[in-house]
């Protein structure tokens, strides 16, 4: 990034309750539970300030045992962007200040991505959101409804973001020249748009995806993605992929 990178903050929304892989922020990897790893990833980046907000007080407790700022937030939030916004509100955020959203269960997640997706919202200053997309090299994944797939406009803002293969490719001689993007789950957000997001209502379209970004494009706000060919390494949602980051780390 350079010397003009935008100033920004990283909130890691925590919470214990997971259906996969319970207590999942406390997991130990190599001495450590997940969640401090996300933390110590997200103090690398050039972020002014990095912040666990959760509503549990044992992940308060580790978080304090290593000396990560944290706030305890309300149980009741339904999503993570509810989580941020609070903390945007008792940080008493300006309105413009931009807030990076990293998942708690990212704990190999690279510095320099963290920076890119809040210097991409910088950037876009019409958008209220920024995200990242990598290329899908993989055929199998454009027909996995795991896989998130977007397709962006030519200002290189997401025009739609769904769990089919999208775009659909209706003529066979036209497969060489479409490219399928992969949606990464790494957010960037105005301070004023998280308020904003509280108040509306989940839309059709969120429902019938189960995408929670969907409710910002169904309101006419803007998200500016950033495409990399550098694919991070994936994020932990089963014990088989805690074992995967246990063992890589062990070995680092």
């Amino acid at each position: 990034m350079s010397l003009q990178s935008p100033e920004f903050l990283v909130v890691i929304p925590a919470r214990l309750g997971s259906t996969r892989l319970p207590r999942k922020p406390l997991a130990d990897i190599v001495g450590k539970p997940m969640v401090i790893w996300v933390a110590e990833r997200a103090q690398q980046s050039l972020a002014h300030s990095v912040v666990v907000a959760t509503d549990s007080p044992e992940i308060q407790a580790a978080c304090d045992a290593h000396r990560i700022e944290c706030l305890m937030t309300s149980p009741d939030h339904p999503t993570g962007t509810d989580r941020i916004a609070e903390v945007a509100r008792l940080l008493k955020l300006s309105a413009d200040t931009l807030v990076v959203n990293v998942q708690g269960d990212e704990p190999l997640i690279p510095p320099e991505l963290i920076n890119q997706v809040a210097l991409t919202l910088a950037h876009h200053a019409d958008c209220a959101i920024s995200t990242v997309a990598t290329p899908i090299t993989d055929v199998t994944e454009i027909t996995n409804p795991n896989v998130v797939k977007v397709v962006l406009n030519r200002s290189g803002e997401a025009m739609y973001f769904s769990r089919a293969p999208i775009p659909f490719v209706r003529d066979s001689n036209t497969q060489a020249h479409t490219h399928h993007l992969r949606h990464l789950g790494i957010y960037a957000y105005r301070a004023d748009f998280l308020q904003a997001y509280t108040r509306l209502e989940p839309a059709p379209p969120e429902q019938a995806e189960a995408l929670e970004q969907l409710r910002a494009l169904w309101n006419g706000y803007r998200i500016a993605v950033h495409t990399t060919t550098q694919a991070p390494p994936a994020g932990v949602d089963t014990p088989d992929d805690l074992e995967r980051v246990r063992q890589f780390l062990a070995n680092g």
